[in-house]
């Protein structure tokens, strides 16, 4: 103890603390100047904005882009299928992780043929078929132009899987042997012992898979061809960044409001809002979360 404050008190030790804390507010800073950019245009009138006038507070102060975004079924639809693919698919991978990552952290002894289940998780992290490939199976299944395309095929997310299995071989081998022996089965003493003390790994792992199904887009792109059915992201990533409108059936007059650099802006913003809200209350877990499995016994 005596050492670790002789530590803390070198003039070495000082001088990194102070240029770590300078490094990573400058990092903090240039994260949230564009979003902070993109925000003030949003509330900035329309001239001012296409003039490029805004930087960090709004000129002509107005909500009237919010209101027509909030006014664009598209959009509306859109941020629907997000929240719904966001739950549902966040739902799926924590239980499939959570049922995978327990029996592959047993030991060899335990599990028989644990080692060969779990290279083979790590094989297909790897390793894939090919976009092709993947897209014939996809298409055969019949998931195509569905909402389920979205989600099943990542449901299985072998990294998430590996961190909670990391996470399950800290856990105290003496309460899996004292609900066994009080006569509870596997499953048992998976959602009674190893859920509640896995909370705040399950908690990092949502974040996680969240801003994963949140932003995710390309999948949207390939597999999805009705622009009704689009997630979010793709609808930003089709109508902001390549603004191709030829497979959307829209007026001019929506065509024009599309286009407005204050109303794309507006979009951004509701776009990244859901997420913003839900991490402040996974926070707490997520500092715990983030050493998941680093301590052993």
């Amino acid at each position: 103890m005596k050492g670790g404050l002789m530590y803390h008190k070198t003039w070495q030790y000082r001088v990194f603390t102070v240029f770590n804390n300078i490094g990573m507010a400058v990092i903090a800073v240039l994260c949230v100047i564009p979003l902070v950019h993109v925000l003030a245009v949003s509330l900035s009138a329309k001239s001012a904005a296409d003039a490029n006038l805004v930087t960090f507070w709004p000129i002509d102060f107005t909500l009237e882009s919010y209101k027509k975004t909030m006014n664009n079924p598209l959009f509306l639809t859109s941020l629907w299928n997000s929240v719904l693919r966001t739950v549902v698919g966040t739902v799926i991978t924590l239980l499939l992780a959570f049922l995978a990552a327990y029996p592959l952290s047993k030991e060899n002894s335990a599990f028989r043929g644990r080692t060969i289940y779990a290279w083979v998780f790590v094989f297909t992290m790897i390793f894939n078929g090919g976009l092709v490939p993947f897209y014939v199976v996809i298409q055969n299944l019949g998931l195509l132009n569905t909402f389920w395309v979205l989600v099943l095929p990542g449901a299985v997310n072998v990294w998430l899987t590996i961190l909670l299995l990391n996470f399950f071989r800290g856990v105290p081998k003496e309460l899996e042997e004292a609900a066994l022996i009080d006569g509870a089965g596997h499953l048992r003493t998976l959602f009674v012992i190893y859920l509640p003390i896995s909370l705040p790994a399950i908690a990092t792992l949502a974040v996680f898979s969240m801003v994963g199904h949140w932003n995710s887009w390309f999948d949207g792109l390939l597999y999805i061809h009705t622009p009704s059915k689009y997630p979010l992201a793709t609808y930003l990533q089709t109508v902001i960044v390549q603004r191709d409108f030829s497979s959307m059936s829209i007026s001019p007059e929506d065509l024009k409001l599309m286009s407005q650099k204050t109303v794309t802006s507006a979009q951004i913003i509701i776009g990244a809002l859901p997420i913003l809200l839900v991490y402040p209350f996974l926070q707490k877990y997520f500092v715990k979360g983030l050493v998941l499995g680093s301590v052993k016994e």
